[in-house]
């Protein structure tokens, strides 16, 4: 009974971690609004290592449409710069000296369906790695009754317990697509 206890959590565990790669994955998507989360990937050289922005800089957002930039070291502004222009964001640096803006453009109607395929895309992965899961935590159930570890109640009532979890993360999933997709197509 403890077996299938310790697969419950271990598959629920993996589920919730799914979900969190899903946020962390669509928090790096450009939205048309100003987040510091745009720049979680990006990386400057920072002495021969390269080191997230954030280490080496202050971040913020000023207003809906700006990142603002500030070093903390006033040689690291072309370095960082250097990132930007380099990076895949396609968002130009605009210095002064001191400070580094960044203005997010309005996206266009094609690049918001673009942006949605992707969107959609990362939910339907993330579907799959849910079931992926419940379907090894099945697998080692089976195994189990097949041991005569658990009985064959025991399995029919795990595997109902694993469809459910299964089911209320999936919901979760198209939830937070649903919002990501209004957060996308608002202009």
């Amino acid at each position: 009974m403890i077996m299938d206890k310790e697969i419950k959590h271990i598959a629920l565990d993996h589920m919730k971690k799914t979900l969190e790669h899903l946020h962390h994955e669509l928090s790096t998507i450009r939205t048309g609004r100003a987040s510091t989360t745009l720049l979680d990937t990006l990386k400057v050289d920072y002495f021969g290592t390269p080191t997230p922005v954030k280490h080496v800089a202050n971040v913020s957002v000023p207003d809906a449409k700006t990142i603002s930039i500030q070093p903390f070291q006033p040689n690291m502004l072309q370095e960082i710069e250097k990132a930007l222009m380099s990076s895949d964001l396609g968002l130009t640096p605009q210095s002064d000296g001191i400070i580094i803006r960044l203005v997010i453009p309005q996206l266009t109607e094609d690049r918001r369906k673009d942006i949605m395929k992707l969107v959609k895309k990362f939910g339907e992965d993330t579907k799959i790695a849910i079931r992926n899961i419940r379907r090894e935590a099945i697998e080692k159930l089976r195994h189990l009754e097949k041991e005569s570890d658990i009985t064959e109640d025991d399995l029919h009532r795990a595997e109902k317990e694993a469809q459910e979890y299964t089911d209320k993360f999936i919901a979760e999933v198209d939830v937070i697509i649903e919002a990501k997709e209004e957060d996308v197509m608002t202009v």
